[in-house]
């Protein structure tokens, strides 16, 4: 593996194409994050990947599979269960002008690591006056529904998110999945890349019909910071991220059919956030829903009524917000699905938004 050192023309990356036509191959989200990560070790050798079970197992989530057998055990390194060390080992490694992409196999684990990630990956460029960068992807698992409990099920991304100096993305399909992971790797700031577990489109997972979608075969980024509109509505605006933006598009298709009319809007990052893209939505439809698996208070919900607020409070005509309640996860599936945005949930909001 060389460093930047030896090779300087990784300084000056050739950019890639931007959210080209997505094409007709298809691919679940596990299989594109595998192919972001394995074509940018193909162009880079300065890119390697690590984490528990990344190699042979590859992924509890599929995220690495084929990476082993094809880069071998120097790039693709199985670590101990230490978060704290192999974390500040990436950390380290970015510092010296490697590019790592760290698994941390699941959110709820930055608990035993969160000084390596926030006192060190995310401020060393800004303690070293911006002469040191950390060109860093720390990649992890998110989300509810699958009966893992209170420490395995939670979606932290507003806690990262208030952190400054991290970026924060969460892809919600196949295609975003790839061009924002391709994107992360080569930024020189650190990334956190979340993954929900119900989007990987795995057999074994709840089956998601949006979880495989297509791919172009080709590398392209998709650019940090930009939301994007998947479903246009005049009625309403759900702001969301996430399996959340699954639940909202079958809510949005049901509802339809009563000539309600929901517009979808997929955050697709944290930070950036891209605030033009939230207020632009909110204006055209006056009634806005923030739908959001991470907890309801000092979080996503609230910076966006704050975003609004700021902007014009005059756009709104009524705001709402659809989010896990302030409890622990339960372990028990009907007390889980009773904190979790479900559709259920979601079209209450709907229903309640456009009738006020």
């Amino acid at each position: 593996m060389s460093t930047v050192a030896e090779n300087p023309a990784r300084l000056e990356p050739k950019p890639l194409p931007v959210e080209p036509a997505a094409g007709t191959r298809k691919l679940n989200t596990a299989k594109a994050i595998q192919e972001a990560i394995g074509a940018e070790m193909e162009q880079d050798d300065s890119v390697f990947v690590m984490g528990e079970d990344v190699g042979a197992y590859g992924g509890i989530f599929s995220s690495t599979t084929g990476l082993l057998e094809k880069f071998g055990p120097q790039r693709v390194v199985d670590t101990p269960i230490s978060e704290t060390a192999f974390i500040g080992l990436g950390i380290g490694a970015a510092v010296e002008g490697m590019r790592p992409v760290v698994e941390l196999m699941f959110v709820d684990f930055f608990g035993v690591c969160m000084d390596q990630i926030y006192n060190h990956m995310a401020k060393i460029h800004y303690e070293s006056g911006g002469n040191v960068r950390v060109p860093m992807v720390l990649m992890t698992a998110t989300g509810g529904g699958y009966s893992d409990g209170a420490q395995h099920s939670q979606s932290l991304w507003g806690t990262f998110a208030h952190l400054p100096g991290m970026k924060v993305v969460v892809p919600s399909n196949p295609y975003d999945a790839k061009g924002l992971m391709a994107a992360a790797i080569r930024s020189d700031d650190p990334v956190v890349f979340m993954f929900h577990k119900g989007i990987m489109g795995l057999p074994w997972m709840v089956k998601n019909q949006r979880s495989i979608g297509a791919v172009p075969e080709e590398r392209y980024e998709v650019p940090i910071g930009k939301a994007k509109i998947v479903r246009e509505g005049t009625d309403v605006t759900i702001v969301t991220l996430s399996l959340s933006v699954h639940h909202s598009l079958d809510v949005a298709e049901k509802l339809a059919d009563e000539g309600i009319s929901v517009e979808v809007l997929d955050l697709r990052s944290l930070v950036p956030l891209d605030r033009e893209a939230i207020v632009a939505a909110v204006s055209r439809t006056g009634r806005v829903i923030v739908v959001d698996e991470d907890y309801q208070s000092f979080g996503l919900s609230g910076e966006i009524a704050a975003t609004l607020a700021e902007c014009d409070p005059g756009l709104l005509r009524s705001y709402s917000r659809v989010c896990v309640p302030d409890v622990p996860i339960p372990y028990a599936r009907e007390l889980e699905y009773a904190v979790l945005p479900t559709p259920a949930r979601i079209e209450a909001a709907v229903r309640a938004a456009v009738g006020s």
